[in-house]
């Protein structure tokens, strides 16, 4: 009977997003067995979806981007998003490394690494980043998921060189998506 094939609902953006952060915590390289238990998410929202304005910032100048240790690493703005949420104008620079542009795997990595006014409190208070390939901007448009919002390695262990949101990416609301504070602390 073929009736229930065709009957079969569609999977939603939460099913997809809640897939997405099973997977996340699943494969996670630093947390490990009953510590992932420790990790947790704001609820999945279709709020936190938003299609933004892309600006390429041409010949940007590379500079020394802070790190959680004492390596700086070497990034460039790739670009600009800009949006509203929560009835704000919001502009976040996009960033590019150049140790990733020299990889083969990675050449095509951006990210957004970013602060909020959840950060220190319900989230890692070195802030949080988003990953992104270039191919995901198209027409000059990136839709910006904050649902895929996650915690560098910083915020479960030491060790580690994480990048520090540059103060240009430091906003002044509450985005409340994607990773929260570890709880094994």
């Amino acid at each position: 009977m073929l009736f229930p094939l065709f009957c079969k609902s569609q999977p939603t953006y939460e099913d997809s997003l809640n897939n997405f952060l099973k997977l996340y915590v699943q494969d996670h390289e630093v947390v490990k067995g009953e510590d992932k238990k420790m990790m947790q998410f704001f609820p999945v929202s279709k709020q936190y979806r938003i299609a933004a304005a892309f600006e390429r910032k041409k010949n940007a100048e590379w500079f020394l981007m802070n790190t959680s240790g004492s390596i700086k690493k070497e990034f460039r703005v790739y670009g600009v998003i800009t949006f509203v949420l929560n009835d704000s104008i919001v502009h976040l620079n996009i960033y590019q490394s150049k140790y990733l542009m020299t990889t083969k795997e990675y050449s095509e990595t951006l990210f957004i690494p970013f602060t909020d006014k959840t950060s220190g409190f319900e989230t890692y208070g070195g802030g949080r980043y988003i990953d992104l390939l270039i191919t995901d901007i198209r027409n000059n448009i990136y839709v910006v998921d904050f649902n895929k919002a996650y915690n560098p390695y910083c915020a479960y262990t030491t060790g580690y060189n994480c990048p520090i949101p540059p103060k240009g990416n430091d906003l002044s609301i509450a985005v409340k998506a994607g990773e929260k504070n570890y709880l094994k602390h």
